[in-house]
């Protein structure tokens, strides 16, 4: 079991992390990044994504040697980890390469800690706009030492909501991508696509959007921003009306129950979707 100390000195350790790794994203967004695709010309992988997860899994292996990790990096090189009931930290270490790739400003880390498959802290931060979301499970969310909370919209005509294209160049899924944009944007206010998952939820965290859905995320891009939401009084489920399963790459976030269930209503499912574990 883990104790509250030592969820605090996780906590503590995480911070630390997150500004050290933030100045060596920051100091390299103005200029264009040499990568290399994963697993499509849209699926990106930089120098950065690789020293920065590698500077978390080293850092937090000294300090908590056993804890496991479950990585954005790792899994593009084909090594899936299992979530299992042992302290594990879920790392993206660049959410949105592409936008870091381009100097487009919205990319972020996010890491969250997992206990008893339980998120015990979420943290996302993007260093170059300098937008910090911390939350603690039981302790609420905060936008740079702010309070935050979801807007409490429940009319899906009034709701501004975002998404992603995600990465894949799959037809089928790209036909599914449009058809949901297209259908929802009639109904809804607006839509907005930031290019990074955990930067998409993290608006409906602090009530400027009002839900957030994809299909094709990873357990990395939505861990810390499910709590993050959570804590700040929202809801988190699958994009099919059901329960929230982490590792199923499918995500559906919202200010309210009422507002979920009827966005989740209007979706078209993707459903061919391997699973992180």
């Amino acid at each position: 079991m883990t104790t509250e100390k030592e969820l605090n000195d996780c906590y503590e350790a995480a911070l630390k992390l997150i500004e050290d790794a933030g100045q060596i994203i920051a100091s390299r967004n103005s200029e264009r990044k040499t990568f290399v695709s994963k697993t499509g010309d849209s699926d990106l992988l930089t120098v950065t994504d690789e020293e920065v997860e590698n500077l978390f899994k080293t850092k937090l292996s000294e300090k908590f040697p056993n804890h496991k990790f479950i990585g954005e990096e790792e899994f593009g090189v084909g090594i899936k980890s299992p979530l299992t009931d042992a302290p594990t930290w879920i790392i993206d270490p660049v959410d949105g390469t592409m936008n870091f790739v381009h100097g487009f400003p919205h990319s972020c880390i996010s890491i969250a800690l997992m206990v008893n498959k339980i998120t015990e802290i979420g943290i996302i931060y993007n260093p170059v706009l300098n937008q910090k979301f911390i939350t603690r499970r039981g302790h609420g969310s905060f936008y740079n030492g702010q309070r935050i909370y979801v807007s409490g919209e429940k009319d899906i005509k009034k709701a501004l909501i975002t998404s992603g294209f995600g990465t894949s160049k799959d037809e089928q899924k790209l036909n599914i991508v449009n058809e949901n944009f297209l259908k929802l944007s009639k109904i809804v206010h607006g839509i907005r696509c930031l290019g990074a998952g955990a930067l998409n939820m993290a608006m409906v965290a602090m009530g400027v959007a009002d839900a957030n859905y994809e299909m094709g995320t990873h357990i990395w891009d939505i861990a810390a921003a499910d709590l993050l939401i959570r804590e700040a009084g929202g809801i988190v489920i699958d994009t099919n009306g059901g329960d929230l399963d982490l590792m199923s790459r499918r995500v559906l976030a919202a200010a309210t129950p009422e507002l979920a269930n009827e966005i989740a209503k209007h979706l078209t499912q993707y459903s061919p979707l391997p699973r992180d574990d």
